[in-house]
């Protein structure tokens, strides 16, 4: 059997058996490896540790402990108040405030889960005390959360800037900024209608200006993280991955001098924990790049690039097979692997179609990260279900609409290019 087509079908078994995704790849790559006997088992450990040895790849566990850092010093409490204070007083006060807050907050985390784990749980336990279905607030928050890889730092970018040598991590990051607010006006768009049809009424008045002005204050030093990061990298202070250590330093000084909440006693937590998620972010990387390795060498981007070239697809007509292809290849596959398997081979067939290497990254990154509020595999599902203790019938039932008012956003993502394009270019990035 060929080995390529051994590789595919032993992660498709593994994947239906209940393997986690890391995992079922890297039990494909051995089984591929055994039986195919065209490549040593060595195979395995050299690629995963290549996949692992990036220093831009540094970033990521400084990103994740740079989030707990400011999670710890009760960031969430800060951006709620601060959110809530000019949104919270209008009908469906709390759904707007759920997705002002978690889009801030994405600025900060780089992760969905993060997001809908941390402040997405006390943003649903608000909204149901307030009268809102239980299960609206959490749909409302796993849809949300999609906004945290898009909005920079995100980590599933760094990932993508390791596989397509055509786009930087600094241009992905501000190319994020655009589709990440539209992501967000239309989950607002969604709150407004399920909100005036349900009646979830405001949360009391808009507070004193002087409370308003206090409040703000208060919350520029954690809103500031995202503009430190991209303003640095754009005035050539520091690279993405020096970026990390920043903001690294940046959130310890706010939560311990700023806010003062941040205890010395609790950095060995944060610590652990911040360890623990960059070890599984790893292991996805290490296992997904063995994966990758087996598909290159095996000459599948190349076949597929000759079997797209030999079909003449316009631009827009390879697009709109990718959106669809990605689509459904996200609902059984997390975003990081997603990414390293497809990044190396359908960014160079987008390349010689002329299509930006910038946009189709954007196209790529919002499809898998879609990924994540579909069954079966869907993480934010389970974790939005967990905090909330909503049923999984119920938390799909209110999911339609905001699936619907994803697939808008896709459709302009996917044919008006300048939404991710346009900031790259004005700062210099193209």
């Amino acid at each position: 059997m060929n080995a390529s087509l051994l590789l595919i079908l032993s992660a498709c078994v593994f994947l239906a058996i209940g393997v986690p995704v890391a995992f079922a790849l890297g039990l494909a790559t051995v089984t591929t490896l055994l039986l195919a006997e065209s490549y040593p088992l060595m195979v395995l450990l050299k690629e995963t540790f290549t996949g692992i040895d990036s220093f831009p790849l540094m970033a990521v566990p400084f990103f994740i402990l740079a989030a707990e850092l400011m999670s710890g010093g009760s960031l969430t409490e800060v951006l709620l108040r601060f959110a809530g204070q000019f949104v919270g007083h209008r009908r469906g006060g709390l759904g707007y405030t759920n997705v002002v807050s978690l889009t801030f907050f994405s600025g900060i985390s780089g992760s969905a889960l993060a997001d809908a784990a941390g402040p997405g749980s006390m943003l649903i336990k608000m909204m149901d005390k307030a009268g809102y279905d239980r299960s609206y607030a959490a749909a409302l928050t796993a849809s949300t959360a999609i906004v945290g890889p898009i909005i920079p730092p995100s980590i599933i970018m760094i990932i993508y800037a390791l596989q397509d040598e055509s786009v930087s991590v600094g241009s992905l990051f501000v190319a994020g900024l655009l589709p990440g607010i539209l992501i967000a006006v239309a989950m607002c768009l969604v709150n407004f209608h399920v909100s005036k049809k349900r009646n979830y009424k405001g949360d009391g008045g808009m507070p004193p200006w002087q409370e308003v002005l206090t409040t703000t204050w208060k919350a520029i030093p954690a809103i500031l993280l995202p503009v430190v990061i991209l303003g640095g990298m754009r005035a050539g202070w520091f690279t993405p991955t020096e970026a990390s250590v920043v903001a690294v330093f940046y959130a310890l000084v706010c939560g311990k001098f700023v806010y003062r909440t941040l205890e010395w006693k609790a950095l060995p937590d944060i610590l652990s924990r911040s360890a623990l998620l960059s070890a599984s972010v790893l292991i996805i990387i290490g296992l997904s790049a063995s994966f990758a390795w087996i598909l290159t060498i095996e000459n599948v981007p190349q076949e597929l690039a000759e079997w797209l070239a030999a079909m003449n697809l316009s631009p827009w007509m390879f697009l709109i097979i990718v959106n669809i292809f990605l689509l459904l290849f996200g609902i059984f596959i997390e975003p990081l692997p997603g990414v390293m398997v497809l990044a190396p081979i359908l960014a160079p067939v987008a390349l010689k179609l002329g299509i930006d290497p910038i946009h189709f990254a954007m196209i790529v990154i919002y499809n898998l990260t879609l990924g994540m509020i579909t069954p079966p595999v869907g993480g934010l599902l389970f974790v939005t279900c967990n905090v909330s203790r909503v049923p999984m019938s119920q938390l799909i039932r209110e999911l339609k609409p905001f699936l619907w008012a994803h697939g808008a956003v896709l459709v302009l993502l996917t044919f008006v290019p300048a939404i991710s394009t346009w900031l790259p270019r004005l700062w210099g990035f193209k």
